[in-house]
């Protein structure tokens, strides 16, 4: 998993919960924001309670207040990218993990994500990442879309990650997979178009897989 899960969770990978379940909520109370109830997140994820505890002494570390606003995001995931510029891809990254459009990323929203990207199915993380691309939430991507998360990658990467991905890689890479993706020719892709395209197509999926490294 890549900067999102590292930065919030590092702390807690190497410890286990020191208090019991009644002493975890308690402390829940303590900031701004209180998530929902462990047994209820645990309900609706593929998390164990024990598992959600940790990340939750995790993210609570790194935000206090018990919510993520957009620029703090942006400050914690440009750190792991310290040769390019995250700000454009974080934005799009924060915009698909606020399902609230609230202007902010509470830890239900956080774990909700989080237990998609990383023990969902092959369909719900296709599902995941095409609401990613998705960037007018209007149900299809179009090439401009793409073309904007694809740009947003490289530049986060860097010029000396990535040095050869410069000019019209960007629109070169999104040109290919257009073709692939858009079965009707309509300038358009719909989720089912996206979701089989990238299940036909062996290279199409690694390169999914590639992205979901920097989510």
């Amino acid at each position: 998993m890549g900067a999102v899960v590292g930065t919030l969770t590092l702390q807690t990978r190497q410890r286990q919960p020191s208090r019991d379940n009644i002493d975890d909520e308690l402390e829940m109370t303590m900031v701004c924001h209180r998530p929902e109830g462990l047994e209820q997140l645990e309900a609706q994820t593929n998390f164990t309670k024990q598992e959600l505890q940790v990340l939750y002494r995790g993210f609570k570390n790194e935000c206090p207040s018990g919510v993520v606003n957009e620029e703090t995001f942006k400050h914690i995931y440009a750190q792991f990218f310290p040769h390019g510029d995250a700000s454009t891809y974080a934005h799009y990254l924060f915009n698909a993990f606020d399902t609230r459009n609230d202007g902010s990323i509470k830890f239900e929203d956080f774990v909700m994500g989080l237990s998609t990207l990383l023990r969902g199915t092959v369909r719900e993380k296709l599902e995941w990442t095409f609401h990613l691309y998705d960037i007018n939430r209007d149900g299809l991507i179009n090439k401009e879309e793409m073309t904007e998360i694809v740009r947003a990658i490289y530049d986060m990467m860097g010029k000396y990650t990535y040095p050869a991905l410069k000019g019209d890689v960007p629109k070169q890479h999104v040109d290919s997979f257009f073709e692939k993706m858009d079965k009707n020719k309509d300038g358009v892709v719909t989720l089912e178009e996206f979701v089989l395209a990238c299940q036909e197509d062996e290279n199409m999926m690694r390169s999914i897989q590639l992205f979901e490294n920097v989510m």
